[in-house]
């Protein structure tokens, strides 16, 4: 495992760690809100890394990367970061995989950047709008929660972010894998995620110019980003591929991670 810091948007430093096959095809995965890159441990420690580059930061304001104030709400900073990440390691033609709010940040990189450097992307649960939008595609117990994401008080944010890391899956991790998760999601404060969901865009006109290839993960089961968001980029991405994971919840890289990624594999393989 490498490591590394990079100078992201606005030299905000961010934290990227990778593994695998140096001479492989980038993977750059990008974690969702509130996680960090070890959301990706079941593929970093998968035998993907025999033949891909497997990278991953943490987005500015989470775990070991730089926590700023008042740097969360210009799309160009994320895009920004993601193309400080491509361009400093070298990253040829990568699959850019981005989980829940990642998809609203490829969004982001694509808007300022465009797609045409990139050899794919894959949304896993992923949402690409932020605001009043997004409010019907969410579910209503991650709703309920999101005062508790923003306060000061140190036990209201303890619980809201276990009930968060509960609602992550659908059947309950052990609690090992719990108390691992939630640490991570810990360290964020409380102005990192109140930046994160105070953003208001839609990007339902950009979806339709994608003109990398696409594959769409997600659970049917997700309880945070609703299943009708899936279908939604589905039918304004004509070219992408749909996978739904029955019995699964919001993360389907860890509760179904042999197909997860087998999907993966398949998907960089043919697109390569």
């Amino acid at each position: 495992m490498a490591a590394q810091e990079i100078i992201g948007g606005g030299a905000v430093k961010l934290y990227v760690e990778e593994t695998g096959n140096p001479n492989g095809r980038p993977i750059l995965f990008i974690h969702g809100f509130s996680q960090s890159r070890l959301t990706w441990r079941q593929q970093f420690n998968s035998e993907l890394s025999n033949k891909f580059r497997l990278v991953a930061l943490d987005l500015r304001g989470h775990g070991l990367s730089e926590k700023p104030h008042n740097a969360y709400g210009d799309s160009n900073l994320w895009a920004s970061d993601i193309q400080a990440v491509i361009t400093t390691l070298g990253l040829e033609r990568p699959i850019l995989s981005g989980w829940s709010y990642g998809g609203a940040i490829i969004s982001d990189y694509v808007r300022v950047y465009g797609d045409a450097q990139l050899g794919g992307i894959h949304f896993v649960g992923a949402l690409t709008k932020l605001g009043d939008e997004l409010v019907p595609l969410l579910g209503k117990d991650f709703v309920a929660l999101v005062p508790g994401f923003f306060s000061n008080d140190a036990s209201e944010s303890s619980k809201a972010l276990q009930k968060l890391v509960r609602l992550i899956t659908y059947k309950e991790l052990p609690p090992s894998e719990f108390y691992y998760t939630l640490g991570y999601n810990t360290i964020v404060p409380p102005y990192v995620r109140s930046g994160l969901l105070s953003r208001s865009l839609s990007n339902n006109d950009l979806l339709p110019t994608f003109k990398a290839p696409v594959l769409i993960t997600h659970g049917q089961l997700d309880e945070i980003v609703l299943l009708e968001a899936a279908k939604e980029h589905a039918e304004l991405i004509p070219h992408a591929q749909l996978s739904i994971y029955p019995d699964v919840g919001h993360a389907p890289f860890w509760e179904d991670s042999k197909r997860f990624n087998q999907e993966l594999h398949d998907f960089v393989t043919n697109n390569s």
